[in-house]
């Protein structure tokens, strides 16, 4: 299955050079790839993290190449809505990047995501090589031991991914009043609180 990188979100040089999501896109910046459900959630989640330097909605995981929106909400695909989060590793660790994705999801819910029920919502690890597995593994087994309990977010090799509709971008920016609407019925800070208390968001 070949990588999908977005042209709208990566700087020219990856574009010229034709770089994988995997690889750099240049000397000073690294990209990791997660899943916590609504992707317009997790793009503002990780948007105010020092050291990251941009965030696009999209989906990987699963099997269909180029999926659509309607697709994986439909439940055939066996992708998980994701976002690729473009970072310094000078300033920003993955390790660091982990600490904040635990903190804006429920990782005890199982194909699901608060209000989200459908496995395109799943929490989820994409790890791109042998050491971001091990920290990703070992985070989990950090909460489990912490909680007393199974940790349901899936950690899986990343393999692609395939940018969102340029309507999913931004979406929180774009569209306020919705975004607003949508997070505060869906219950995702409440929950977030119930979990992780103080912690919740990951930023403190």
């Amino acid at each position: 299955m070949s990588q999908v990188i977005s042209p709208r979100r990566l700087p020219l040089a990856a574009l010229l050079a034709l770089v994988p999501l995997a690889a750099p896109a240049d000397d000073h910046t690294a990209t990791a790839v997660f899943a916590g459900g609504c992707f317009w959630c997790v793009e503002e989640a990780f948007d105010p993290v020092e050291g990251v330097i941009a965030t696009t909605s999209g989906y990987s995981g699963g099997d269909t190449e180029a999926p659509t929106y309607e697709q994986v909400t439909g439940g055939d695909t066996g992708h998980a809505e994701v976002v690729a989060v473009e970072y310094d590793p000078t300033v920003v660790d993955y390790r660091q990047l982990l600490h904040v994705f635990w903190r804006n999801i429920d990782p005890f819910a199982e194909d699901r995501q608060f209000c989200d029920v459908v496995d395109s919502y799943r929490s989820a690890i994409f790890p791109m090589n042998a050491e971001e597995r091990e920290l990703a593994e070992a985070s989990r087994a950090e909460l489990e031991e912490r909680f007393e309990r199974e940790i349901a977010t899936q950690i899986t090799d990343f393999e692609a991914f395939y940018p969102a509709e340029a309507y999913h971008q931004d979406y929180y920016q774009e569209n306020p009043l919705r975004y607003r609407f949508y997070k505060s019925a869906c219950g995702r800070e409440e929950r977030l609180e119930e979990v992780w208390g103080d912690e919740a968001g990951g930023l403190g």
